[in-house]
């Protein structure tokens, strides 16, 4: 397969990278204890939990579209005559 055949640039690859550890990052912060029958954790509704971590999220899966959407950098060609 030719490289000239590809869909997306390096660039591209590298932005949807980006944006994947930003999503992971995101989902890391939602991550806690939960609360039980035995005991009540008040830390479920922490900022950090409820605004702050989804808000990484949205940012990430919005870098990915921008990913994708980014126009592949195009290498002139030679046209012989």
């Amino acid at each position: 397969m030719d490289r000239t055949n590809l869909a997306f640039g390096k660039l591209n690859y590298i932005i949807c990278a980006a944006s994947v550890l930003i999503i992971i990052i995101g989902f890391l912060l939602m991550t806690g204890p939960s609360s039980t029958i035995e005991k009540y954790e008040p830390d479920i509704f922490s900022t950090r939990r409820i605004v702050v971590a989804p808000m990484i999220c949205f940012f990430g899966f919005l870098t990915m579209i921008g990913g994708i959407l980014y126009p592949r950098e195009k290498k002139e060609t030679k046209i012989e005559q």
